[in-house]
């Protein structure tokens, strides 16, 4: 995120795209709602009518994967309507000149005719946007998990530029993250292409870098990103795997395809807190602490690191997860250095990012409500908004973003799109609140959204069982005749072991991202 959780509620205008945040982030959907009380216009561009459009000036119901038409649409308005902050795209933008001739066949008219949004809408969204100073850009999956995900964040980044919304507070671009510790997560490096602080693996100076600190040659080149891996495993090219705290089983789209490659592992080792569905694969299971049985730090989706401090000590042979892996690195023959506690990792961490060269644990202790990177000394209070005065490499570059059809349209065979999501009583792969009676008790079991004609002209009752097909599975589920999904679109969530929605969604990837496209595939439904 470029600005803050707390900036949400000063915002004059939220735009919210790909993002059912009152089910997925509801903290930060708590915000969203106060700044409407407060008086900020609320537009919301989602396939389905989310609770957020209940209560936007504008809800933009545009098809499932028709992203780049519509924010090319907006952007085409912009530009041709006289709109953009030349001062700011002079100053502080690189490339306009190319976006500006590509986005003129972006009519609205020819986005209503491929996104199904009126065109008038399109126009007063634009120019809302635009004319509004503390207007601020908010998504999550919906516009990553598409096989044009980068291409829909470019779109965004280049109406955030064009307007001059970037360094302005309560304004700037926003993704949301999934997970608690997501953004900590990647800040570590967490991926395959970068290093802690995104200091990339193919840079020889970083490498060196990291190379002398940890003593250890370290690999020229990135690793496989997740889809890629996943690929690999299914045609017998990856022989070992080492999975911590991830159910590979239900989280990964094509999910027949993940279980034909965890059966063609040698060994498999899972790291865990629970048992779940990839467990069942596992040669060795280690057992790992949950987060409140031992000490750290979480950084949430606006670069907040804040203390995670141990409240009773881990059950049975559970252990904190940095323990397990010194003790694996050692068994492995590297001399992993004799950490005390997770205070000394994150020392070692800032000592190599500059970016959190301010931030330790002492510090965290006094600042309760946590440091926001970058903070590069200690005596920085943190950076609430980022690029003030200008973009942090100088001048920010525009990108050509054309639009792209989803991979899996539908037709004949499969005439309705199939989108996936969450629902607010459970989390993620549902390893820890499928053990809750109470989370259980709300939802219990799978569902698919579907509109009322869809189910007239298939013969489909509310609350009746239906088999949903894709060309790489099936799954029961009962049926909910919604008015919240546009007509040929049905929608599930991704929870539940016993009706797997990822049996169906589509792992093609993106192709700089690997995300696989959740959120458009083609299936049938029947009784």
């Amino acid at each position: 995120m470029t600005n803050s959780i707390p900036e949400i509620r000063d915002a004059d205008l939220l735009f919210v795209i790909g993002s059912n945040t009152t089910e997925a982030h509801p903290i930060i959907a708590m915000e969203m709602k106060q700044a409407v009380r407060n008086g900020a216009r609320l537009i919301v561009a989602d396939p389905r009518k989310i609770w957020m459009a209940e209560i936007a000036e504008r809800h933009l119901q545009l098809r499932p994967g028709t992203d780049v038409w519509l924010l090319n649409a907006m952007a085409h308005v912009i530009v041709t309507e006289g709109l953009t902050d030349n001062a700011f795209i002079e100053k502080h933008t690189k490339g306009f000149e190319a976006v500006r001739e590509a986005l003129l066949p972006y009519t609205p008219e020819g986005a209503e005719e491929v996104t199904g949004v009126p065109a008038d809408d399109i126009r007063q969204t634009a120019r809302a946007y635009a004319a509004t100073p503390r207007a601020g850009i908010y998504y999550t999956l919906g516009i990553t998990e598409h096989t044009h995900g980068t291409d829909n964040v470019y779109a965004l980044a280049n109406l955030v530029l064009m307007t001059g919304h970037l360094g302005v507070r309560s304004a700037g671009m926003n993704p949301l993250r999934g997970q608690n510790n997501v953004q900590g997560a990647n800040d570590s490096g967490a991926t395959p292409m970068f290093y802690p602080g995104y200091q990339r693996v193919d840079d020889p100076e970083v490498r060196l870098k990291f190379e002398s600190a940890w003593g250890v040659a370290l690999p020229p080149k990135p690793g496989l990103n997740l889809n890629v891996m996943m690929k690999a495993m299914a045609r017998g090219e990856v022989r070992g795997m080492y999975v911590m705290g991830e159910d590979l089983v239900i989280s990964e789209p094509n999910a027949s395809e993940v279980e034909v490659g965890l059966n063609n592992l040698e060994f498999l080792v899972c790291q865990d807190i629970f048992p779940n569905e990839t467990t069942r694969y596992a040669d060795v299971i280690l057992p790992a602490a949950c987060f409140a049985e031992k000490d750290g730090v979480f950084t949430n989706s606006d670069r907040r690191v804040q203390r995670v401090r141990k409240a009773v000590e881990p059950p049975g042979e559970a252990r904190a997860d940095w323990e397990i892996l010194c003790d694996m690195a050692r068994a492995a023959g590297y001399l992993m250095p004799p950490y005390a506690s997770a205070s000394e990792i994150y020392d070692e961490m800032a000592a190599l990012v500059p970016a959190y060269a301010g931030i330790s644990h002492e510090r965290l202790e006094e600042n309760v409500a946590g440091l926001q990177w970058p903070c590069p000394s200690a005596e920085h209070p943190g950076t609430e908004t980022l690029h003030l005065g200008g973009p942090l490499i100088g001048k920010a570059g525009f990108q050509v973003v054309q639009y792209r059809e989803s991979d899996e349209l539908p037709d004949g065979e499969y005439p309705l799109v199939l989108s996936t999501g969450r629902v607010l009583y459970h989390y993620n792969a549902a390893t820890q609140t499928i053990r809750e009676p109470g989370s259980m008790a709300k939802a219990g079991r799978n569902f698919l959204e579907i509109h009322r004609r869809d189910a007239g002209r298939l013969g489909i009752e509310d609350g009746q069982m239906v088999t949903v097909a894709s060309r790489r599975g099936q799954v029961q589920a009962e049926a909910l005749i919604s008015p919240r999904m546009r007509p040929g679109c049905v929608w599930m969530p991704m929870h539940f072991a016993d009706s797997r929605a990822n049996l169906l969604t589509n792992d093609a990837g993106d192709a700089v991202t690997g995300t696989g496209e959740y959120k458009v595939c083609a299936v049938s439904v029947r009784a």
